[in-house]
């Protein structure tokens, strides 16, 4: 049964092994080279503190929302969103076969894309490109990097993103389960995002914030306003638990 508790470091870290082992990438993840290169992030790039600026100063913010196969297109599609777009934060969006942990079938799509010199993926294969990848889109940026996606079991994926640099993570165990996934136990993907907010807790004891943010919308289509403002809220108070310290709410 899942619990609101906070994870033990030890059983965290026992859980890791595993979760860096799921594929070949995961090996190259070091949490301590990971939180040195954050500190050498400016603010300006780090997204809790430009939330938190924008609220002192009563400003809205703009975030599209993009990804694409290359690591090198991407690049070239964030920088023009940065410029031509005037965009104050820079999403990854990330492919639908690496939502599902499909990694394989993400593999050959980076290959068909290469060959056909267009993205043939709806997203960002974080998982695929691996740390050295993601800290190359991280680098070549101005501007602060969410994590998009639709994933119930997001571990590798956050474990990736996290020690490449990016400095925000959307989803939660409700909203990135019942929009996107039909045979996935809603427990398992509620303990499976528990491992990602002690994650982000880890890296908050480590003096870097990571924000957080619940899928406002929850789904594609109508429902009780309540129903998806009550799903942020426990997604909220499940982060709260594991030692997340920013958090956006929101409900679209």
């Amino acid at each position: 049964m899942i619990k609101n508790e906070k994870i033990d470091l030890k059983e965290f870290f026992e859980i890791r092994k595993e979760v860096l082992q799921t594929w070949p990438t995961g090996q190259k993840v070091s949490i301590d080279e990971a939180v040195r290169f954050h500190r050498t992030i400016p603010e300006e790039r780090r997204f809790a503190w430009v939330m938190k600026k924008a609220r002192e100063k009563r400003q809205t913010l703009l975030q599209p929302r993009a990804g694409v196969a290359l690591i090198d297109d991407h690049i070239r599609l964030l920088r023009y969103l940065e410029t031509e777009g005037q965009a104050d934060l820079l999403p990854t969006t990330i492919d639908a076969y690496t939502r599902q942990n499909r990694y394989e079938e993400a593999e050959k799509g980076i290959e068909k894309s290469k060959q056909a010199g267009t993205s043939l993926l709806n997203g960002f294969p974080a998982v695929n490109h691996g740390v050295d990848g993601c800290r190359r889109v991280v680098e070549n940026v101005t501007k602060p990097l969410q994590v998009r996606h639709g994933t119930p079991d997001p571990r590798l994926l956050a474990e990736i993103t996290l020690a490449a640099g990016f400095t925000s993570f959307e989803g939660g165990g409700i909203s990135y389960n019942i929009p996107y996934a039909k045979r996935v136990p809603v427990e398992k993907s509620l303990r499976d995002w528990q491992y990602v907010d002690r994650l982000v807790g880890f890296y908050e004891e480590n003096g870097i914030r990571i924000n957080r943010e619940p899928f406002g919308p929850l789904t594609g289509t109508l429902v009780p306003p309540c129903i998806s403002i009550v799903s942020g809220l426990i997604e909220g108070l499940l982060a709260l638990k594991q030692g997340v310290k920013s958090i956006t709410l929101g409900y679209g």
